[in-house]
């Protein structure tokens, strides 16, 4: 049964973005996105201006968290076979509302994909916490999500880069 990582956030922390669960080679590298077509990493060089790849895991997180961006899942743990989400069963979904009680200047969810914005939604819709965030479904950088080119992606994703 898949586990999803801790939360990566700190006090600068205003901004999440919220996968689903990560995936096979996510988890064997123990590292968000970690898939190497995966263009989550490509698209935060992009827009927060580092030079890509990356030198580390750490200098990925480094990067997000320095621009008041954190990452977490809607799922503590799941049942899956492989890496997509339309295969997710038995679901859990992790413990939102105390999260954001420990980080109160986080205003805003992006959501890295349809499944992991339907799946928030379901879980949380009638959760009063809700009502304060602003929630923003974006195109997922999965390479299974192949109907978006790398310029509709990060065209779409430059909403997380504050005004």
């Amino acid at each position: 049964m898949p586990v999803c990582f801790p939360a990566v956030a700190d006090e600068r922390t205003a901004r999440m973005i919220i996968g689903s669960m990560p995936g096979e080679a996510s988890l064997k590298a123990h590292q968000y996105y970690a898939h190497p077509r995966n263009a989550f990493w490509k698209i935060a060089a992009e827009l927060f201006g580092a030079t890509y790849p990356f030198e580390s895991y750490d200098a990925k997180l480094s990067l997000l968290l320095k621009n008041g961006v954190g990452l977490w899942d809607v799922f503590a743990s799941c049942d899956r076979d492989g890496s997509l989400d339309s295969d997710i069963r038995n679901a859990v979904a992790n413990d939102f509302e105390s999260f954001l009680k420990l980080h109160p200047n986080i205003t805003a969810l992006y959501f890295n994909g349809n499944k992991a914005y339907q799946s928030f939604m379901t879980a949380f819709k009638n959760k009063a916490f809700v009502q304060k965030l602003t929630l923003v479904p974006l195109p997922s950088t999965s390479p299974a999500n192949a109907r978006l080119t790398f310029a509709d992606k990060i065209k779409a994703w430059k909403a997380i880069k504050p005004a």
